[in-house]
């Protein structure tokens, strides 16, 4: 949940001329207009459909079917007097997950302009995806891997002209992890626990995560996706993963930046 000032799951990821968003969960609308607008990303890619990861497509899709709002029905305090038309961002979600969102943006409607209701048709350009569908954005590759999880969910493999990235999701399938993080540069996973859970919850400990990463030689670990801000708790994650993978273990948090390469 968002804590601490801090947005639940959502990644930006650069590469030359492209802007990739992992995931958007609550929180995430906001800290990404701090660094850019929505209507610069070349595509927004979404792990798995629980809230935390997606919810604020919402918020992103309403922002850019504001500008076009003319007229009459224009909101006074929007700047300018001409309508703006976005180009639609391309959104790749799960298979089955268009009828879902919809229902989303139905369930919060805008009475006085209808057109804010229709993200999921004018503001995002939507496809769904199966897993080890191979998408490509710009000058990135994504691979989609299926974990296991307490619903469908894909890790995403991304691999750039710079480097490679892997990003978990949520999971609690480390062999699965170990295929999607082979050899990359930069191993993105979540570590919400502190002691291995093997429940219908489907997340990793902090020593999981550390053990994958150790199994797939990948380059860098960054843990995410904490129940929890305290720094005394989050130092004992790093440590856990530590004991396990002999590379860097990187801790997240709000705008930390981290540049993927060949170690």
């Amino acid at each position: 949940m968002p804590a601490d000032g801090q947005a639940s799951s959502s990644y930006l990821v650069t590469d030359g001329s492209t802007r990739l968003l992992l995931d958007c969960g609550p929180g995430g609308a906001t800290a990404l207009s701090a660094v850019t607008h929505v209507s610069t990303l070349d595509a927004i890619v979404i792990s798995h459909l629980h809230s935390d990861h997606c919810y604020d497509l919402l918020p992103l899709g309403k922002t850019l079917l504001a500008g076009r709002i003319a007229g009459d029905h224009r909101f006074p305090t929007l700047p300018g007097a001409g309508a703006v038309e976005y180009p639609r961002v391309p959104l790749y979600i799960p298979a089955g997950g268009k009828a879902k969102l919809d229902a989303l943006a139905a369930a919060l409607p805008v009475p006085t302009s209808p057109v804010l209701d229709q993200s999921f048709d004018l503001a995002f350009d939507v496809t769904e995806y199966e897993p080890r569908d191979a998408l490509t954005v710009g000058d990135c590759r994504i691979e989609p891997l299926p974990l296991r999880h307490s619903l469908a969910n894909c890790g995403m493999r991304v691999t750039g002209p710079a480097g490679t990235l892997a990003y978990s999701g949520d999971t609690f399938d480390v062999p699965g992890l170990i295929e999607l993080a082979r050899g990359v540069d930069l191993f993105l996973c979540e570590a919400t626990l502190e002691l291995t859970d093997d429940t219908r919850h489907g997340h990793l400990s902090a020593a999981q995560a550390g053990e994958a990463a150790a199994a797939a030689g990948a380059g860098a670990l960054v843990l995410t996706h904490f129940v929890t801000a305290d720094p005394g708790w989050l130092e004992a994650r790093r440590r856990d993963a530590q004991r396990a993978f002999g590379g860097p273990v990187h801790l997240a948090s709000p705008g930390r930046r981290f540049e993927v390469r060949p170690a």
